[in-house]
């Protein structure tokens, strides 16, 4: 799909960017045996998912949460705006139980259990997130290209890009 604003542009290559690295810690896990630990490139694969899960979600979630879907809601489409927020706060569910596994798994310290548990918890946050992205690809991006006027694309484009 191609937008015409820089936000939705931006907020597209970063859903694009989420997906690839998704699929491959899907990937990844589903391929999980014991001495999993060992596998240097699967360690630095959870250290990219942990980083992800830590900084990347927050830092997206928020800025639409501030800037795009109270913009969504005056223009009247504020159940499409509640309900991705409240997509956001099943995710962020999932990524505080998440993390602690994550950076244990990439500081090479995870036992077996907790091995299962990261891969369980890995593959709801991948099946939300991809299900989360689609729903905003499909709807929230193109809605950003009426609703934003050239002015406050910029504005907003620079602000998500410093933030």
């Amino acid at each position: 799909m191609s937008f015409m604003r820089q936000v939705s542009h931006a907020l597209d290559e970063e859903h694009r960017s989420n997906l690839d690295l998704l699929g491959r810690v899907e990937q990844a896990l589903g391929r999980v045996r014991a001495g999993a630990a060992a596998d240097p490139e699967l360690k630095r694969l959870i250290a990219e998912f942990a980083r992800h899960v830590e900084q990347d979600i927050s830092r997206h979630f928020d800025f639409e949460e501030r800037e795009l879907f109270p913009r969504m809601a005056e223009a009247g489409d504020g159940e499409m705006a509640s309900l991705l927020e409240e997509e956001h706060e099943a995710i962020r569910a999932v990524a505080a139980e998440l993390l602690p596994l994550a950076s244990a798994a990439a500081a090479g310290s995870l036992d077996a259990p907790g091995w299962d548990a990261l891969k369980r918890g890995s593959l709801e946050m991948v099946e939300r997130q991809v299900a989360h992205i689609q729903k905003e690809t499909m709807a929230l991006l193109p809605l950003l290209d009426d609703l934003l006027d050239e002015d406050t694309d910029r504005e907003l484009a620079f602000a998500y890009a410093t933030a």
